[in-house]
């Protein structure tokens, strides 16, 4: 029996200056919208913090490595998160591979 392939995903942490959280999520959704557009396939969540109400956390699926790398190389990606600089207190971007899954 062939193991089926795992995925990588990308993750992004985002803290945001206190009073800009509206801002934050329009420009992410602007940013994920333009990279949907560039890789139709691609799908991403942004999570709210209950604890932290100013921190944001975003992941999603890829295809490869090399999309992720390609993606984060393009100007979508450095364009969209450099229209968000000014609103974040952090922002930290890792890539994720798959270790295990149910369902």
């Amino acid at each position: 029996m062939e193991a089926a392939a795992m995925s990588v995903y990308t993750l992004g942490i985002w803290l945001v200056h206190p009073g800009r959280e509206n801002d934050f999520v329009q420009a992410w959704r602007d940013l994920a919208r333009k990279t949907q557009e560039d890789y139709p396939n691609t799908r991403a969540v942004l999570m709210h913090d209950h604890d932290v109400r100013n921190r944001f956390i975003s992941t999603g699926p890829w295809e490869s490595l090399e999309q992720i790398e390609q993606w984060r190389a393009s100007t979508t990606f450095t364009q969209g998160v450099d229209a968000m600089r000014e609103m974040l207190e952090h922002f930290e971007s890792r890539t994720l591979d798959e270790a295990a899954s149910i369902g």
